[in-house]
């Protein structure tokens, strides 16, 4: 493992906290950044997302894919916790605690609004960053590949129905520029660049190019990760600091969902005596959000200063630090799983 790879939280936690003092000491550079946007996809985040993932797409071994119908039981416990469990527990933990718990803290209109949002972020499965906790787990790339894929289309049938089930309305709006043009920046453009860079690879006959060619990418790749961090939290920082007590409350169940599906994917995984090479990516996939389409559904459905679109910003805000503890735990776990 590299440097960045090897301190990657302590580089984390030092963007976070370099985001949110730039944020407030210079808000304007970030509101200009943020308004970067076409589709409400910030276009300089998704430029970092896609130096992020398109290193990781390089080492798919595409003449491979056809052989992950062979280990179909990892495709099928991803598919079952993202559309079957995970929207149903995030919103019974968003009830449970903003209807229960923190009733006496947040007014009912905020609370309806805060469940919302949590509704939408477990109803939207991650698209790009799953890439990244992949690679970082040492998972199969060509196996991740077609989870994320699939998960897409289903996605995109999917999300409005189950969100206006959940949510008890029947007007969802869905953004499908968003989510198509997502679909688009985060698989199909760095699969179709990664295709032809194996292939010009390839063609010199070099055993060695592919592996050289990554060694190279791949401090780029983080480097993306870390800026991404970094504008992230410099979007919300003052946020963060004006209303440090709401996205405590959010960050709560949402945390227990995040861990709790974790948990549950993982030692079902366990079970299913999957190999970690695919077990991995199968939970994380189960665990992270796509938070690009839940926020942009939250501003077109409740408005852009609404309780629906600050819970799904704090999905936003936690993931990342969670999702490389996690990482972390499955990697000291390995030996839990059978051996490829």
């Amino acid at each position: 493992m590299g440097i960045f790879e090897r301190y990657l939280s302590v580089w984390v936690a030092i963007c976070i906290v370099t985001g949110v003092l730039l944020g407030n000491l210079f808000p304007q550079v970030f509101q200009a950044i943020a308004a970067l946007e076409y589709g409400q996809i910030n276009l300089v985040v998704a430029l970092l997302i896609w130096l992020m993932i398109y290193p990781m797409m390089v080492q798919i071994d595409f003449s491979a894919i056809k052989d992950v119908g062979k280990k179909p039981k990892g495709l099928v416990l991803t598919l079952v916790m993202n559309w079957l469990v995970k929207p149903f527990t995030m919103a019974a933990l968003g009830w449970l605690f903003f209807k229960v718990f923190f009733a006496g803290w947040v007014d009912p209109q905020s609370a309806n609004e805060y469940i919302a949002g949590m509704i939408l972020l477990g109803v939207a499965p991650c698209t790009a960053m799953v890439f990244v906790w992949s690679q970082l787990t040492k998972g199969d790339a060509n196996y991740t590949l077609v989870q994320v894929s699939v998960n897409d289309i289903i996605m995109i049938f999917a999300f409005a129905p189950l969100a206006a089930l959940l949510l008890g309305v029947s007007d969802i709006v869905v953004p499908w520029q968003t989510l198509l043009l997502s679909v688009v920046l985060y698989v199909l453009l760095p699969l179709i660049a990664s295709v032809l860079t194996r292939k010009r690879l390839n063609q010199n006959s070099n055993a060695q190019g592919i592996s050289q060619f990554l060694a190279k990418a791949k401090p780029w790749s983080m480097l993306g990760l870390l800026a991404t961090v970094l504008l992230l939290f410099g979007f919300q920082a003052e946020t963060i600091v004006a209303k440090p007590l709401i996205i405590l409350l959010i960050a709560i169940p949402l945390l227990i969902q995040t861990y709790g599906i974790f948990a549950i994917t993982y030692a079902l995984a366990k079970k299913m005596q999957l190999p970690h090479n695919i077990a991995a990516p199968a939970c994380m996939i189960s665990t992270s959000n796509f938070f690009e389409l839940a926020v942009a559904v939250a501003i077109a459905l409740f408005g852009l200063n609404s309780g629906a679109a600050l819970a799904t910003v704090v999905g936003v805000l936690v993931e990342v630090p969670v999702m490389l503890s996690l990482v972390y735990f499955a990697n000291r776990t390995r030996h839990w799983f059978p051996k490829t």
